[in-house]
C-alpha cells in the first residue's frame, strides 16, 4: 500500500443518504413520531410479512404504502423461499426470517410477491455467466429449476416465457413454505394465510393468486396487466 493511500480519507457517506434522512426527520419522522416511540416501547406486533426481491424497484413498505411496523420484510434474489432443510449445511437467511415471522410474531399472513422483469429470473433462463467465482446467484437461482420444468416448452415468445416463470416461481415458493412444519401447523389450523402476488413495474399494478384457481388477477377489478 502506498503512503498517499494509507493517508486518504475513507470515502464519505453517501450524500443521497444524508439528504434523505434529513427530509425524513423534518416530514414523515414528524408526523409518525409517537407511532415511532410506541414501537421502541412495546416492540413490532406487524400481521404481515412479505417475501419480496431485491429488486430496488420493487420495495414493498412503498407498494403497500406501509406504516413504521406494519409489515415485515424480508428480501432475496427472485423473492424466493427454499424449502425446509434445517440439517443442510449451509446458512438460512430467509428460512430464519421465516422462522422468526412465523413463530416469534405469529404473523397472519405471508404474502410472496413476485414481479416484472426479475434479473434473477432472467439469469437463470438464459443462464448468464456467473459474477463471481462464488456463482453465488446462479447457485441460488438454480432452486427454481422445478417450476421452469413444470411450465415445458419456452415456445417462440421469450419475454412471455419470462412472465410465465416469474409467476411460476411465486407458486414454488407457496409451496416450499408449507415444507415447514411451523408453517403448515398454523396453515391447518386456521391461524396462518399464505398469498402469492404479482408486481408490475411500469405500470404498478398488483395481481393477487386466486387460491382457488392459481391465477394471478388485478386487485379489486382493476384492468388486466399491460406490459410491465
Amino acid at each position: 500500500m502506498t503512503a498517499d493511500a494509507k493517508s486518504a480519507a475513507p470515502p464519505a457517506f453517501p450524500e443521497r443518504l444524508l439528504q434523505g434522512h434529513r427530509a425524513f426527520l423534518s416530514g414523515r419522522f414528524v408526523g409518525e413520531q409517537t407511532r415511532y416511540e410506541t414501537l421502541a416501547r412495546t416492540g413490532q406486533r406487524p400481521e404481515i410479512m412479505v417475501i419480496g426481491c431485491v429488486d430496488s424497484r420493487v420495495s414493498p413498505e412503498v407498494i403497500f404504502d406501509a406504516a413504521p411496523g406494519e409489515i415485515l420484510v424480508v428480501r432475496n434474489v427472485a423473492n424466493l423461499v427454499p424449502p425446509f432443510e434445517p440439517h443442510r449445511e449451509t446458512q438460512h437467511g430467509t428460512s430464519a426470517a421465516i422462522e422468526f415471522g412465523v413463530q416469534a410474531l405469529q404473523v397472519k399472513h405471508v404474502v410472496v410477491l413476485g414481479h416484472a422483469l426479475c434479473g434473477g429470473i432472467r439469469a437463470f433462463v438464459d443462464e448468464q455467466q456467473p459474477l463471481s467465482a462464488g456463482d453465488f446467484i446462479g447457485r441460488w437461482m438454480a432452486q427454481i429449476a422445478p417450476a421452469a420444468e413444470a411450465l415445458g416448452a419456452r415456445g417462440p415468445d421469450h419475454d412471455a416465457y419470462l412472465r410465465r416463470l416469474e409467476r411460476a416461481s411465486v407458486e414454488l415458493s407457496l409451496t416450499n413454505l408449507m415444507t415447514f412444519p411451523f408453517v403448515r401447523r398454523r396453515v391447518e389450523a386456521g391461524a396462518l394465510a399464505l398469498h402469492g402476488a404479482y408486481f408490475g413495474v411500469a405500470t404498478g399494478r398488483l395481481l393477487v393468486r386466486d387460491p382457488a384457481s392459481g391465477a394471478f388477477e388485478p386487485m379489486m377489478g382493476s384492468p388486466g396487466e399491460r406490459g410491465h
